[in-house]
């Protein structure tokens, strides 16, 4: 990314930017860092998320192939998600997000606090 270059409706970095700003999208992929897991167990996973939001999620997520579903035959049969191998590239600023979260969320509350204050 470059810093004299617009935001252009086709910019690689706006749909970067894109795909983060979901916050079920990063949530999700972090959910799946482990490996394969269950519709349901992945549900247990993520606090607060409905079972429509997170079917949505893992479409959207394998429509930009970040995530892969694997159906198995068998009774009852089963369907397992996964990262890919983009998906996997996702990991780490994933994680210096939220690394960046922990060390500068108070003071992002606090001056949401002052802003509303002086409102």
């Amino acid at each position: 990314m470059t810093t004299d270059q617009p935001f252009l409706a086709d910019c690689r970095a706006r749909l970067a930017f894109d795909l983060l700003s979901n916050t079920w999208n990063a949530v999700a992929l972090w959910a799946l860092r482990h490996g394969p897991v269950r519709h349901g167990e992945l549900k247990d996973r993520i606090g607060g998320i409905s079972q429509k939001v997170l079917t949505e999620t893992l479409r959207r997520l394998a429509f930009n192939g970040l995530v892969e579903r694997h159906a198995y035959d068998g009774s009852p049969p089963r369907v397992e998600y996964e990262l890919t191998e983009l998906g996997r590239t996702l990991l780490a600023p994933i994680d210096a997000f939220g690394a960046w979260a922990f060390e500068h969320g108070d003071e992002v509350m606090q001056a949401q606090e002052r802003y509303t204050r002086e409102r």
